[in-house]
């Protein structure tokens, strides 16, 4: 016996206020936002407690696994957070105050390279663990069998939305790509 849930009872109830209305996409794409707030919140909770908001560690997460020496232009971080040059900027600015990163701007071409510093380094290794430890917690009631499934199957459905609405930079939930 299936156990119901809002996404059920919202289905449900167009399907009796308007018979026919297509409501199958209802039971995933409802599911997928709540479990995206969900994880949003706990994620921002994580965080916190760490002292380091979402920006910062986006920003610090891609110099990590940019490989050593952890430094890229300001452009490759904009591509590679999928914001703006100007949120890049003020991403930048405030974990340069925090000393978490460094700026140096080539004479050559103007080109300003953002490196991590052993503070930010240590920032971003020790809320790595803590994040992905706490998510793995999350999804512990699924199998590794049925998480590599939904991996896949999400894999397969976000490039086709990717595809079908030209759009590949969303960075976080609800908000606008590039901002």
């Amino acid at each position: 016996m299936e156990h119901t849930d809002g996404a059920d009872e919202i289905a449900a109830a167009w399907q009796r206020e308007r018979p026919g209305t297509p409501t199958d996409s209802i039971g995933i794409v409802t599911r997928l936002w709540q479990l995206a707030k969900l994880f949003g919140e706990d994620r921002r909770r994580v965080l916190a407690g760490a002292g380091v908001d979402t920006a910062t560690l986006d920003l610090l997460s891609v110099l990590r696994r940019s490989s050593s020496p952890y430094t890229l232009s300001t452009r490759q971080l904009a591509e590679r957070t999928l914001v703006t040059p100007g949120a890049i900027s003020q991403r930048v600015a405030r974990a340069e105050r925090d000393g978490l990163v460094r700026r140096r701007t080539d004479p050559a071409n103007r080109t300003v390279w953002v490196e991590l510093t052993d503070a930010g380094h240590e920032l971003v290794e020790r809320t790595v663990d803590s994040v992905l430890h706490r998510e793995l917690e999350l999804l512990d009631t699924l199998t590794p069998e049925q998480r590599h499934e939904l991996a896949e199957l999400l894999r397969v459905l976000l490039r086709d939305v990717q595809a079908r609405t030209g759009n590949r930079g969303i960075s976080q939930v609800g908000d606008s790509p590039m901002s």
